[in-house]
């Protein structure tokens, strides 16, 4: 995968944020895709000219706010688009699983 990620060293926010927050939009526009490799920490560290605890910190956000999963020694994979329709059906399934009661 081509990575379209940029960082700015000049910018206010820290170079963990703007990946993750790339990372974050690429996941949610879809041009990532569910079940996707992200690039190792490695290449993508080496690409951005930037520390791999740098990227590091930004696989580890996405992973808390489960946008994607490790695979082990395969690497990391999209979990999810990030939108809410998900969690959304199972509010509903429940308010109407309620309501037969």
């Amino acid at each position: 995968m081509k990575t379209t990620i940029r960082v700015n060293r000049k910018r206010p926010e820290s170079m963990t944020k703007q990946i993750t927050d790339q990372l974050t939009g690429l996941i949610e526009s879809g041009a990532m895709t569910v079940g996707s490799y992200l690039p190792s920490e490695r290449e993508l560290a080496n690409s951005l000219k930037v520390a791999r605890n740098v990227v590091r910190g930004s696989y580890e956000n996405l992973m808390k706010a489960g946008r994607i999963q490790s695979e082990g020694r395969q690497g990391r994979t999209v979990r999810s688009s990030g939108k809410k329709r998900a969690s959304a059906a199972k509010t509903s399934r429940g308010a109407a699983k309620a309501r037969k009661k």
